[in-house]
């Protein structure tokens, strides 16, 4: 019974696929990606294939969960292999497809796990937040990666920012959901164009995550609207000038000697390399920080795909490892002036 309900939802979601979407990926990723496209394109255009990680809740740890978790063979994520790992985040997945269901919102009720996709986390860990530190989500909602933040340290601060007014609500929701009233006073949420942070903040920041408006592949992917779908692929080309934009502003807000990692759920180098190279070309006080380490420690986990920079990383979704897309880049302030 469950295997045909599997299968119908299969062919369900199969149908929704957007052939606008879908020719656009082809001709520009079998061109990026070479063969590794083939195998990307099968995971994300298959649901049953995907895979859901369960993030743990340290302000309301679910301990019988955690046992049954280990009973239907999931593991912990990065554990034991990733240097600087927080010991307080506790994330279990599995090899095989599938999710738990996720909990509902109940207003005074703190939430006990966050169902996401392992990729996520790399950007939240390669910020290496530590206790007492001030850190800007300059794009934050729906509000996982700001979750993630808090499972890994106690910031003395922590702004979330996020522009699209549903989407704040959003935020808000997650946060009102997983976050016990004590934290909840060291978090500002703001409503602010994230371009005009920097200038409203200068260097205010010890760490940034920039986890930025891009060309969302599994959703896009998914697209119900075919008009509204065209709509945002001749639209498309516009996304780095904003996301350029948002680092200038990102690097504005964080102090010499912080950290900024960018971070996208697509496979597009336009949206990738293309734009941290520029940033890079165009900024003389940013620095590449090299993060090829956390690529040889989780080969296990993620499948990897080169992007020619050593500061930049790229998750592919693969058999298994139906994690991602996710691009992850990391960058140092330094001291020296810039050139903007």
């Amino acid at each position: 019974m469950l295997t045909r309900l599997k299968a119908k939802s299969e062919g369900k979601l199969a149908k929704q696929i957007c052939k606008v979407v879908l020719d656009h990926f082809e001709k520009q990723y079998s061109k990026e990606l070479g063969d590794a496209w083939n195998t990307v394109r099968k995971i994300l255009t298959s649901p049953s294939c995907w895979q859901y990680a369960v993030l743990l809740n340290r302000f309301n740890y679910p301990f019988e969960l955690e046992k049954d978790l280990h009973l239907k063979g999931y593991h912990t994520l990065f554990q034991g292999s990733l240097p600087n790992y927080p010991k307080s985040v506790k994330c279990y997945l599995s090899r095989t497809p599938g999710r738990i269901p996720s909990e509902r919102h109940q207003i005074g009720n703190l939430k006990k796990y966050y169902l996401l996709n392992a990729a996520s986390l790399l950007p939240v860990l390669a910020l290496e937040l530590r206790d007492g530190e001030k850190v800007l989500d300059l794009c934050a909602a729906p509000g996982g990666k700001s979750i993630a933040l808090l499972q890994c340290a106690c910031p003395g601060y922590l702004h979330c920012n996020e522009y699209d007014s549903l989407r704040l609500k959003w935020l808000r929701q997650t946060l009102e959901s997983f976050i016990p009233q004590p934290l909840i006073n060291v978090i500002k949420v703001s409503e602010l164009d994230g371009r005009k942070m920097g200038d409203a903040q200068p260097e205010m920041f010890d760490k940034v995550l920039v986890d930025a408006p891009c060309s969302n592949d599994r959703s896009w992917l998914f697209s119900s609207d075919s008009q509204k779908a065209s709509c945002r692929i001749s639209q498309r080309s516009n996304l780095p000038l904003l996301q350029i934009e948002l680092l200038r502003s990102a690097i504005k807000a964080l102090r010499p000697g912080g950290i900024l990692v960018y971070s996208t759920c697509t496979l597009s180098k336009a949206e990738n390399q293309d734009v941290i190279s520029e940033i890079l070309n165009s900024h003389s006080n940013i620095m590449p920080m090299d993060i090829k380490g956390i690529a040889r420690t989780c080969s296990h986990d993620f499948r990897f795909s080169p992007t020619g920079q050593e500061c930049g990383l790229l998750v592919i979704p693969d058999k298994g490892k139906a994690w991602g897309p996710m691009y992850v880049a990391k960058l140092k302030k330094s001291w020296s002036t810039g050139k903007w």
